[in-house]
């Protein structure tokens, strides 16, 4: 952030739970898509207000009454999404064919989802940029089979809502966005989920 641009916590829309849950999709959104990663100090919290050398950053937030929980979940999720750019290389290792659109034309329901691949390991990214959940939205992917929900930046340990898909899900051998296969998942309000093929290894 540059002196006088404010806070990214200051530039989410709504109210606290919307500016948390906008704040914990765009960082699921910068890990899952190809580049460096760059969080000034303090946004891994969610700073309410733009950071000064001045002072420190400000820490208190994560006790506060109102939206210290709110504050909290952004840390927690901004750590788990960061163990889990550690341990996948397809996140880091820029190889050819290693990110792939499944769709991001959905502009109705603002929805997009890509792959992150390397070396038969894949990753599927979903982002829901609205307040609206959707239900049996359908994406396709690149085989049957099982899908363990890695991440979901909407469950009630990040501060949102707590919908999702259990943990995992099958993948049905229905054609769709031109694939052989497709999931029927739960898109929580505002939110990135993070699957990965079973017995991909990790």
């Amino acid at each position: 952030m540059v002196h006088g641009k404010g806070s990214l916590w200051g530039k989410m829309p709504g109210d606290p739970w919307q500016k948390a849950a906008n704040l914990r999709l765009v960082y699921g959104h910068m890990v899952g898509h190809p580049g460096k990663k760059l969080l000034f100090m303090g946004s891994e919290f969610g700073q309410e207000r733009e950071w000064s050398h001045d002072r420190q950053i400000d820490w208190h937030l994560l006790d506060d009454a109102d939206n210290g929980a709110l504050h909290e979940g952004v840390f927690e999720w901004t750590k788990d999404l960061f163990h889990l750019y550690r341990e996948h290389p397809a996140l880091w290792n820029d190889e050819p064919g290693g990110f792939e659109w499944i769709d991001h034309d959905d502009e109705a329901q603002s929805v997009i989802c890509y792959l992150r691949k390397n070396e038969g390991r894949v990753l599927l990214f979903v982002m829901n940029a609205t307040p609206v959940p959707r239900h049996n939205y359908r994406i396709g992917v690149p085989d049957a089979g099982a899908w363990t929900e890695r991440l979901n930046s909407d469950a009630e340990t990040y501060g949102g809502s707590g919908a999702g898909n259990l943990g995992a899900i099958e993948a049905e051998a229905t054609p769709h966005h031109g694939r052989p296969a497709s999931l029927a998942l739960t898109l929580p309000p505002l939110s990135m989920l993070v699957l990965e093929r079973e017995g991909d290894g990790g």
